[in-house]
């Protein structure tokens, strides 16, 4: 039961990295293509609809969410006025995707391993 509850937890903290990591490569996009107004704000925006893009594409199937996730990010920059073409803008947002759940993935199966549930 407390295995049980450590992996409960540490998903619980796994979901906040995968956040933190979202708004982090967001707010860099947004840096790196000139934004400076407000830029923690609209990295904030940015990754909590890329994450709930994410979330809902994962809710269907795992693939899912490397679709929805692109597309959320997408669709919100539109309304951020960043200078950037529509193929590029998806393409940053799948690779922010990759590169979010991609580390959150590794951490969270080296957390498996270490609690002797993988």
């Amino acid at each position: 039961m407390l295995y049980r509850i450590i992996t409960f937890i540490g998903g619980l903290v796994f979901v906040v990295a995968l956040f933190a990591l979202l708004w982090f490569f967001c707010k860099k996009f947004l840096e790196r293509h000139g934004v400076t107004d407000q830029v923690s704000d609209r990295a904030m925006v940015l990754a909590t609809w890329t994450f709930a893009g994410i979330s809902v594409g994962l809710v269907f199937a795992v693939v899912g969410a490397f679709v929805l996730g692109p597309w959320a990010f997408y669709r919100t920059l539109r309304g951020h006025d960043v200078a950037i073409s529509d193929s590029a803008a998806i393409w940053w947002g799948f690779g922010i995707v990759v590169a979010a759940l991609g580390l959150c993935a590794i951490g969270f199966f080296g957390f498996l391993m270490v609690v002797g549930a993988y």
